[in-house]
Formats: structure tokens, sequence, C-alpha cells
């Protein structure tokens, strides 16, 4: 048996933003109220942070979701159901929720410690229904304990932002002098973190944007400017976060011999063609691809350390397609985050 709450009735709804198609806003209405099956847990959304992976999804940039789909993956809640054979958490923690939702646990990916190459994985507000919702379910094994020194609306970006902007780091070495390139909710992020391992930090945004540079510099970052421009020395690596094609041949022509150029963004333009002499000496092009669980555990222990800050601009759950429009602006400073307690 389920252990669940008295107070749940069958035909019990709740609140949701649901994304019928690309070019479609997203809709408010009112759905059934979730049941945990085994292993899961039932979570009263408190505050789900809005992602570039969800405009990706909503402009149909990347392919085959979940139709119809409750986008969110960056999600705090407090579980109110604990499904049968779930024990790691229960009624009443708060716990987060990130992109990676399932994985197989038997392929050789997942074997081998790589469970963010699983083949069969699924992916929370993708192909399972997400927190732009009152009310959202979740594996247990996939999902965070949260800092107690972070509110709600604080600790939201962290789950993907943060996450993913964690792993970029690590991928990028141990660089001193570090570019991130695309100053949003990840590289607002990775700069403190990068700062406080004793990094030097290079931020790169659209070339007026003005205000963005500041704010990098209010983070730590050394220098700050136009990603068209050559930085004032050479690198020793660089983050692309900005979904720009463009800028991996300007990234790689930006670091030092040796240096690694990491391509962050799940979905990016096309990269143009480049000399190969912007490759040579042993420079290094590579992707990140999701997250692991072994990342969660890590990042979440190290955030309060630092401490990490998160800047967000708060939205109400009605308000998700303006937050997506922000956000398709690129005027929004730091992350976006709905909140719905």
């Amino acid at each position: 048996m389920s252990r669940l709450p008295p107070d749940v009735a069958s035909g019990r709804v709740m609140r949701a933003m649901i994304f019928s198609g690309p070019a479609n806003p997203l809709e408010a209405t009112e759905l059934p109220a979730p049941e945990p099956r085994r292993g899961e847990l039932r979570l009263d959304v408190r505050a789900c942070a809005v992602c570039r992976t969800d405009l990706h999804i909503v402009d149909g940039d990347l392919g085959d979701p979940k139709l119809p789909l409750v986008l969110g993956h960056q999600i705090v809640g407090s579980v109110n159901a604990v499904g049968e054979g779930a024990s790691r958490f229960s009624v009443g923690d708060r716990v987060g929720v990130p992109w990676l939702g399932w994985t197989d646990g038997t392929c050789r990916f997942c074997r081998s410690g790589r469970e963010n190459l699983c083949d069969l994985a699924r992916f929370t507000g993708y192909q399972i229904d997400g927190g732009f919702a009152e009310q959202t379910v979740a594996d247990e094994r996939y999902c965070f304990s949260i800092p107690d020194s972070y509110s709600d609306v604080e600790a939201a970006p962290l789950l993907c932002a943060g996450l993913i902007g964690y792993r970029s780091l690590v991928l990028a070495g141990d660089a001193e002098r570090l570019g991130l390139y695309g100053f949003g909710a990840s590289a607002h992020i990775v700069v403190q973190v990068a700062r406080w391992q004793g990094r030097r930090v290079f931020a790169f945004t659209r070339p007026d944007d003005e205000d963005g540079q500041r704010f990098a510099l209010s983070l730590g970052a050394e220098w700050a400017g136009s990603s068209t421009e050559a930085p004032p020395e050479e690198l020793d690596a660089a983050i692309i976060f900005a979904a720009v094609g463009e800028l991996v041949p300007l990234s790689l022509a930006a670091v030092a011999k040796g240096g690694v150029v990491v391509c962050a963004g799940i979905h990016m333009s096309d990269i143009p063609s480049f000399p190969y002499e912007l490759l040579w000496g042993e420079r290094t092009l590579r992707s990140v691809t999701n997250l692991t669980r072994h990342d969660g555990v890590e990042f979440m222990h190290l955030v309060p350390q630092v401490p990490v800050r998160t800047v967000s601009r708060e939205f109400r759950l009605e308000e998700a397609n303006e937050a997506l429009q922000h956000m398709r602006a690129g005027d929004l400073r730091g992350a976006a985050v709905l909140k719905l307690v």
C-alpha cells in the first residue's frame, strides 16, 4: 500500500501550465492530481526555476516531447505522499528534482558511472511531467536533499543552472583563466564557484549588454566584455552557455594551447566551419550531456561552503509564458523562478 495522506481523494485537481506543441503558448488549466507509483514521491511544488531548455522545448528546438506536457525541471517541493517501496524521504521533507528523471541502471553507460549518457534516460519536464504545476511526482532515486540555508526560490536555480554549470566547470579541468560565454542563470552561479576555487574569470556577453557585464563584475569576474572581443589575455578554458554555434571558433581562438572549450547547452545553433589551426595545439572541444546523481550530491554539499548566492526574478505560475518571453529576450539577470508557495 502507498503511504498516502487521508485527505487525498480521487478527482482532486491541481493548477498547471500545459504545453501542447511548438508555437503554442502554455495554457493554464486544471489536471487530476498525480498519484505516486512504486518508488515515487508526490510533491507539493513550492518553486520551479525556468530553464533555457524549457524554451528550447517550447520553440521546437528539442523534438519529441511528451504531449501534452507539464514543463519544468528545477523543482523544489515538499513531500506529501510516498509511494510503495520509497524510503529515502518522508512526508514533509523538502527535496529538489532535476532534469535527469530516470535511467535504466543496466546499460554500459549506467554500469560505468555515466548514467547521464543512458540511451533510455527519461527527463523531467520533457518525457516526465515537471514542475509548472501545483503538484508533481518524481522517482525518489533522482531527488536531492537541499541545504537548509536556501529558500525555495534561492534553491530552484541550483537544480539545473547550477548543476549543469558545475559539471561544465569540472570538465574544464584545473584552468586558472576561465572564460564564460553567455552570462545567464548558469554563469552567474559558476562564476561564484570558480572564484571560490581561486580561478580568474572572464565574462563574455552580447555586444550591447553592458548591464550583464556589470552584473558579471559584481559577482567576481575580473573582466567582462562582448563575445566578439578577444580577452585581455589567453584563457586556459572556456565554457559556452549561450546556444550560439558561432561562439565555438571564437572561444577556441581565445584559449591557449592545451586549452579546453566546453559546450554546456543541450541545444546549439550550427557551428560554422573554422580552420584547423584553431583546434591545433592540443586544444579540446567537448560537450556536456545531462548530469549524474553524483554531480547533484557533490554540488549540494559544495554550495553552502562557497556560499553560492542565486539571483532570481519571481513569477507566478500563471506568468510562465511571460517568464519564457523574458528569457527569449535575454533581459533577465540571473534566473527566472515560478513561485507557487
